[in-house]
């Protein structure tokens, strides 16, 4: 199962018990894997900055979670695969379970020497960051890979309308005349032989025996007509009564759009590597970040919950996706004598459903934080 939970109760002679009645529960009936999640001494300041430092984590906590998840998002968008997501989703180089599971925390990117609102500014500044850099670099890749689609998709279609950049050559036109010229007409199938017998009679400034198939697909073909210039209009007019369509076509302008799919395309692969490899760097980041988050929050609970001086112990449960409901009974059983009131609540045990993080705001007698490092969208 992809959620954890973060559960913290005061460190007593009571929780100590439930917790290891807790252990031989879940092992006897299968109900969750029990993981370790130290958390350091941290300073505690006074309470109103407590309190202060609580709301601001609650939020950061959201905002966090939220940069994570569309940065997977847009990691899955650009490597076009949804199976590679978890292969490059990785928090300091392992999968996020392992990471969760084996979590340590980083004195070198968080001071416990800082004050909980100095620890809270570092990530909520590093998270910012990597929210404006993704609006920034998504925003910049999705252009040139929107560009390379809509030239893409001019070299697809129907023969009316699609570019005609890979099918008309140089050879194919009367090029540098001062009175002549070629068009471009597309015939569908069942009129090859009425363009064969009427296409020199469209104007009386044809070329003769001048019309050159130069492609065709099932449902027509591509020919090519020499004419005087000053009959263009004309010839245009009569093509139309046939149901023949003359295709405006510009050799510079092919080459043109042929030089902007090229250097499209080779942006668009230089940007692929670098947007990745950045999208792999901060998406670890802003998930460490996150769950050092959730460590303060629990921190930071415990001390306004349990009081002075700070003594709670936390264990990280990974439910079983089954047993969730029965999990949850058994903890509120175990931990009924630490808020009898909140037991007395009977909160909706149906509530925890495998990949809703729903559980941080139930208030339950324990403090406990909903982890879900599921990635993929279920629908």
């Amino acid at each position: 199962m992809t959620e954890f939970w973060l559960v913290s109760v005061p460190l007593d002679k009571n929780s100590a018990q439930s917790v290891e009645k807790l252990k031989r529960s879940t092992a006897k009936a299968n109900l969750a894997s029990i993981f370790r999640f130290p958390i350091p001494e941290l300073k505690v300041g006074t309470l109103d900055t407590l309190l202060a430092v609580s709301d601001d984590l609650s939020r950061l906590d959201t905002f966090a979670e939220s940069v994570m998840r569309r940065t997977a998002q847009c990691m899955a968008d650009v490597v076009e695969h949804s199976d590679k997501l978890l292969e490059n989703a990785l928090a300091n180089g392992v999968d996020l379970a392992s990471y969760v599971t084996r979590f340590q925390w980083d004195r070198a990117k968080y001071p416990t020497a800082l004050p909980l609102k100095g620890l809270t500014d570092i990530i909520s500044r590093q998270v910012s960051q990597v929210d404006g850099e993704l609006k920034t670099r998504s925003a910049a890749y999705n252009n040139v890979k929107a560009s390379l689609e809509g030239l893409e998709r001019k070299a697809e279609g129907c023969l009316q309308t699609r570019a005609l950049t890979d099918i008309i050559r140089k050879d194919d036109l009367v090029l540098n005349s001062e009175y002549l010229t070629t068009l471009v007409v597309v015939v569908c199938r069942t009129s090859y032989r009425l363009w064969e017998q009427t296409y020199e009679s469209l104007s009386e400034f044809v070329v003769p025996r001048s019309s050159r198939k130069i492609y065709e697909e099932q449902e027509g073909a591509i020919f090519t007509v020499t004419l005087f210039k000053k009959a263009v209009g004309d010839f245009k007019k009569n093509a139309i009564k046939n149901r023949f369509t003359v295709r405006e076509f510009s050799l510079e302008e092919a080459e043109r759009q042929k030089q902007e799919m090229g250097r499209l395309t080779v942006d668009k692969k230089e940007q692929y590597g670098t947007f990745v490899r950045w999208l792999k760097v901060n998406f670890s980041e802003v998930f460490v970040a996150w769950i050092h988050l959730k460590a303060l929050r629990v921190f930071t609970e415990s001390v306004l919950r349990y009081g002075l001086p700070v003594s709670y112990q936390v264990i990280l449960l990974q439910p079983d996706r089954k047993s969730v409901k029965k999990l949850r009974e058994l903890l509120c059983s175990l931990f009924t004598h630490l808020d009898t009131a909140a037991a007395a609540s009977k909160p909706d045990l149906g509530v925890d459903i495998p990949g809703v993080t729903t559980a941080q705001q139930e208030y339950f007698s324990y403090i406990c934080y909903s982890i879900n490092i599921n990635l993929v969208d279920p629908s």
